[in-house]
């Protein structure tokens, strides 16, 4: 395995241990340029929404069924205004067993607290990222996040390798293979409505990402260990998602992500058994900015641990991605140059997360 580390600027150094070897400060190399630090300041949120007290709008995917028309319309309408006006809201009664978010959450939790040599097996490297990592940027002497994470392909099926998924706990290949079954199926779900919503065909979305044989799922895990100087670095820093659209199952009972609302941050406090569903510059570009991929970052504590599962859902990798067709006109051009995934991918992976610089880079000439 030290063959893949070696691609790699420097040695990898795992955060998990660095927490648990007990030290006091940081190395300055996590250590964050001041205006990059966490304000650790109670947000009240700027919304009216009876929907939102101090948190991302939550939706009841329940209601879609309603033999009701109008509950099924209103429930429509706030994903419509979460997308527009929040870019992340949290979703509950989506279909997907409890007990499979906690069994999921559960047995990550387990490979993270594996001996260092079994989880060295899948170490990664950033040709590409699958595996068990502890950065994201390939920039020697970077600052870097305390946090480590493990990276695996689920879809197109020709990207899939499940013995590149942890073999140890026992049940965990089992479990990934489920639980991304569910996800995928809960994302086409919410893809169709966002279609819905922007005046197009129930499977634009769908059909723009690859359809069934193309259309791109993977999962990061996260790890985030205990800090002992939480208030000087970030778990994960500042970025948008470069994909479609994020599935997040956060941990329970420790907040952590934060989003950016104006000059704010306001940290998310995670509904029980909800989903945060957030759009990635991907529907940013094919909605033509009627949707925003919103920046996002992670807090880290002192006092505990914190395991979270993101879910990307992305277009296949060498489909050029535009602004779809119907929401270009003449007085609102085609804001974004086409681009394939795989291209736009390429950038977080070198530089590592920067805010919305990148989708910016993307903007048509005027």
């Amino acid at each position: 395995m030290s063959n893949c580390l070696q691609s790699w600027p420097e040695p990898i150094v795992r955060v998990q241990g660095l927490s648990e070897s007990g030290i006091r400060e940081i190395p300055d190399r996590y250590v964050k340029r001041p205006a990059d630090r966490p304000c650790f300041k109670e947000t009240t949120t700027l919304s009216s929404s009876s929907h939102v007290l101090d948190n991302i709008p939550l939706i009841n995917l329940e209601n879609l069924k309603s033999s009701d028309e109008s509950i099924r319309d209103e429930t429509i309408e706030l994903i419509s205004k979460a997308c527009r006006e929040w870019g992340f809201f949290q979703v509950v009664n989506h279909g997907v067993s409890h007990e499979l978010m906690a069994n999921a959450r559960g047995v990550w939790r387990e490979f993270f607290h594996l001996p260092p040599e079994e989880k060295q097996k899948f170490a990664n490297s950033p040709v590409t990222y699958e595996g068990y990592g502890s950065r994201l940027g390939v920039e020697k002497g970077g600052k870097l996040d305390w946090s480590d994470y493990f990276f695996l392909h689920y879809l197109p099926e020709p990207l899939r390798d499940d013995k590149k998924w942890p073999s140890l706990p026992i049940t965990c290949r089992k479990i990934i293979a489920e639980y991304g079954q569910e996800a995928v199926k809960l994302c086409r779900q919410i893809t169709n409505i966002l279609s819905i919503n922007l005046g197009l065909n129930e499977n634009y979305l769908h059909t723009k990402f690859g359809g069934d044989n193309e259309r791109g799922a993977c999962l990061r895990v996260n790890f985030y260990p205990k800090c002992p100087q939480p208030d000087l670095t970030l778990g994960l820093s500042s970025h948008s998602d470069p994909g479609g659209m994020t599935l997040l199952l956060p941990d329970t009972d420790v907040p952590g992500l934060q989003v950016r609302r104006g000059d704010d941050w306001i940290t998310v406090k995670p509904v029980p058994n909800a989903f945060i569903v957030n759009i990635g510059d991907q529907i940013q570009v094919l909605s033509n900015a009627i949707y925003k991929s919103i920046e996002h970052r992670v807090i880290v504590n002192s006092g505990k641990e914190r395991v979270s599962l993101a879910f990307f859902y992305n277009p296949g990798g060498d489909i050029l991605i535009k602004p779809a067709d119907e929401l270009v006109t003449e007085d609102l051009p085609a804001l974004y140059l086409p681009t394939t995934f795989n291209k736009y991918r390429a950038f977080i992976r070198t530089n590592g997360p920067r805010g919305k610089s990148q989708v910016e880079s993307l903007k048509s000439p005027r």
